[in-house]
Order: C-alpha cells, then structure tokens, then sequence
C-alpha cells in the first residue's frame, strides 16, 4: 500500500486567507492572490535563497499593502491569499502548466522540478481550494444581503520581464466585460502623469487567469484585474500615494457602475 500525502498544512500554519472587514459596507470587493511569501513548513524553501523568496518570484511586491490600505480608505472586503505563488499560482487554472512552475523568469525552483500529482493536489486542495472558496463565500453573503459587488483583484508587475523594458505604470486587464476596466482605464488617464496600459502588461483569458473568469465573470459582477509596476509600491511612501490615489477614483467611477 502507498503512503498517502501528509497534509501539506500543519495545524499551527495559518489559513490560505486572511480577510479584512468581511462585511464592509463597500460595494468595492478587493482580493488579492499573491499576497504573500509564506510557504508551507513541510516544503522547506523550495531550494530558494532568501533573496529569491523575497523576490518578484514568490509573490506580487507591494500589492498586498495597497489592497489593505485601499480597503481601509473605502471600508471595503479585502481577501488576501498569504502563501507565495511558487506553491501554487492562485490566479491560474490548477491543472494548467503555469499553476506550479519549475522556473520563474530566469529563476530555477528546486523545491517545483518533481512534484507528484498527489502533491501537487495536496497544494490545491490546503491552499488554492479553501481560499476560493472563502472567496465564494464572502461573494454570496454579499448577494444573500443584497449588496452590490464591484470585485477589483490586485497585482503588481516588474519593470523589466525577460529583459524586455514595460512603459506603463499601470495596467487594467479584462477579457469578456470591460465595464469597470474602461471606467477605471480611463479615470487613470485623465490623471494625466500616466501610461496606462489596455490589456498590458497582461490579458485575462480563460487559459491564463482563474480569479476573474471564476469570480467576476461567471457571476456577472463589473470587475477589473488591476496591475501596478512594482518600483511605485515597493516602499511605505509609493504604497500610500497609489491608496490616495486609487481611493478617490474608485470613489469617482463608483456610482456610474451601482445602480
């Protein structure tokens, strides 16, 4: 007989999600699906230096504050997912090549080059499972309540990716229903200090993204997959000018998209 797979969590570790103000009043829903850097005890480092764990690598720099200190500013739900993306890509299909990578850019991971397929089920069913469903959750609580939902899902994006230079400072990303990204698109335009890309430096489709197909448009709520550059809120000070920022304009565009 196989020994099955020890759980992948012990009991001490936290949940793949931590949720602030679970019944904010805000139609602004905001989740977050690369949080964090945490990895599972039971996986070591995946081989990975500190340096690397601290990278762009393991998780979306900068993304988890500004989603905590956006949701303050707007008394909005805001889910993050803390375990870095090398475990399991929370924002891919689970069985798609990309959702546990053997190699990040130029970066080799060890801990990824022989994953099982009972461990690699282990990793989605104690992390990428339990924090969707949690998602589901709090989503249906809101339509129970009858609470107008408008779902902003925060990432941030390096400067420069496979030695390619990326212009834009920011980024709104959407594929069937562009309602909330073209408000917000061209809310940041009229800012006037920046370049704001349509669909760059990323597209959402049904191959390469999860959290928006499943939660926003499977639900027909309006939504936007918002990207920021990671060298604008990699520091205390860049984080609090982009929450400022994005504060007052989701504020703007809120009551053109609830009815």
């Amino acid at each position: 007989m196989i020994d099955p797979i020890p759980a992948l969590l012990a009991p001490d570790e936290p949940p793949p999600w931590h949720v602030e103000r679970a019944e904010g009043p805000s139609p602004w829903f905001l989740i977050c699906d690369h949080a964090g850097t945490r990895i599972p005890r039971r996986l070591g480092t995946l081989g990975l230096d500190p340096t690397a764990l601290a990278s762009h690598i393991a998780w979306d720099i900068g993304a988890a504050a500004v989603a905590s200190g956006l949701g303050a500013a707007l008394d909005a739900t805001v889910i993050l997912q803390p375990y870095s993306r090398l475990v399991i890509d929370c924002n891919r299909p689970p069985h798609s090549l990309d959702a546990i990578v053997s190699l990040s850019e130029h970066t080799t991971i060890p801990g990824n080059q022989a994953v099982s397929p009972a461990e690699a089920a282990a990793r989605e069913r104690e992390i990428f499972a339990p924090y969707h469903m949690r998602i589901c959750e709090l989503l249906d609580a809101r339509l129970r309540r009858g609470q107008p939902t408008l779902l902003v899902a925060l990432h941030s994006f390096t400067p420069v990716y496979l030695g390619v230079a990326r212009p834009w400072q920011v980024g709104v990303l959407y594929n069937r229903d562009a309602r909330l990204a073209h408000a917000l698109a061209q809310a940041l335009i009229a800012e006037g200090d920046l370049v704001v890309g349509d669909n760059q430096p990323y597209a959402v489709s049904d191959e390469t993204d999860y959290a928006i197909p499943r939660h926003g448009e499977a639900r027909g709520l309006a939504h936007v997959e918002l990207e920021i550059r990671q060298d604008l809120i990699a520091d205390a000070a860049g984080q609090s000018a982009w929450i400022q920022r994005l504060s007052r304009l989701l504020g703007s565009i809120e009551r053109t998209l609830v009815a």
